[in-house]
């Protein structure tokens, strides 16, 4: 490891999972100590700094942020980051699925639909509620998010109270223990302390990269640790006020990027070179932020074209017309009977 990178990363600790003796990891509290050298990253982080807040002014512009809209946006990154752990789930399912009426039979698309809904319900109770993001929001949100399918066995809503691991067949061969159930309440009291560090140079930015490789390190439910970490990088920029709609997700970045991620969350873990990672990270959330201020560009000028148009060639029928075009802005995939039920109109 160069000397530059070296601080204390954490300590092993022996656990004995069912009576397989192994070494744990327990990584200390952050920030990092020594602190980062923002110098290493300091372009990309004013890069991503100034492509989120590019995004966030498009935000304000309709129809990309409108509410009905917000939905459509939060499924989209369930679903890729359900992809990351092997969901087979697509879009298509997503739009074509009415998750008011009835429930899914399959476990992959019921999932995805879980994961939007504890991100939506994240980020309410953190706008509505004036709720801070904290380790009893964590467990709300994750009791939603295993409510049903494949998970809804493995403690929904509660930290786990035995050991898991990452990769591998058991603990003997894992690729990563995390730290034992005993450690636990020391490393999550830790994490909700540095959730609300409000120190000048923990920017949002450094501290949703920080916070979410800490929170894949402990780990600590038995089931749900990827998505919901993932998901915890919207809701530390939306809580900070750097974004005004959740409409900067990361799990595609991720998932085009998965050797280096799991590559840089272990190596990380290993020396130490949290400036390696932020490297990395910034470098995602830059990416993703200008294609989405590209895309949404894009879309609203689409939507403004095709009310324009609306306008213009069906005169008195504009208004029904309008509201129907509103209706598949929300649903890009639907059927004429969904649409006539959903605004009460007959065809």
């Amino acid at each position: 490891m160069s000397m530059k990178y070296q601080r204390q990363i954490g300590t092993f600790v022996e656990s004995a999972p069912g009576g397989e003796r192994v070494s744990a990891f327990v990584p200390t509290a952050l920030p990092p100590d020594p602190p980062l050298d923002i110098g290493d990253f300091l372009y990309l982080l004013e890069r991503a700094a100034t492509a989120v807040g590019r995004l966030d002014g498009i935000s304000e512009s309709l129809p990309l942020g409108s509410p009905p809209l917000k939905p459509i946006y939060n499924a989209k990154e369930a679903l890729l980051s359900s992809q990351i752990e092997g969901t087979q789930s697509t879009l298509d399912d997503i739009f074509l699925f009415d998750k008011e009426k009835e429930r899914s039979e399959s476990d992959d698309l019921q999932e995805v639909f879980n994961l939007s809904e504890a991100i939506e319900h994240g980020l309410r109770r953190i706008r509505e509620d004036d709720f801070p993001l904290c380790l009893r929001l964590l467990r709300e949100m994750h009791k939603i998010l295993l409510s049903s399918g494949r998970g809804a066995t493995k403690q929904p809503g509660e930290f786990r109270s035995s050991q898991n691991w990452i990769g591998g067949t058991r603990p003997g061969n894992a690729v990563f223990v995390p730290p034992p159930p005993d450690r636990l309440h020391e490393c999550l009291g830790d994490f909700e302390r540095f959730l609300h560090n409000e120190e000048p140079n923990m920017t949002p930015l450094i501290k949703a990269g920080l916070a979410h490789l800490q929170f894949e390190t402990i780990h600590p439910f038995l089931d749900g640790n990827g998505r919901l970490g993932r998901g915890l990088i919207t809701l530390i920029l939306c809580e900070s006020g750097m974004l005004k709609e959740p409409i900067l997700y990361l799990s595609r970045f991720f998932k085009s990027h998965l050797d280096d991620y799991y590559r840089l969350l272990q190596e990380t873990r290993r020396t130490g070179a949290w400036e390696v990672w932020m490297e990395f990270f910034l470098n995602g959330v830059a990416q993703t932020a200008e294609q989405a201020s590209k895309s949404a560009s894009q879309i609203i000028a689409i939507f403004e074209a095709d009310r324009k148009a609306i306008r213009d060639r069906l005169g008195r029928s504009a208004p029904s017309a309008l509201n129907v075009h509103e209706e598949m802005q929300r649903r890009p995939i639907t059927t004429a009977s969904l649409v006539a039920s959903e605004l009460k109109i007959s065809y």
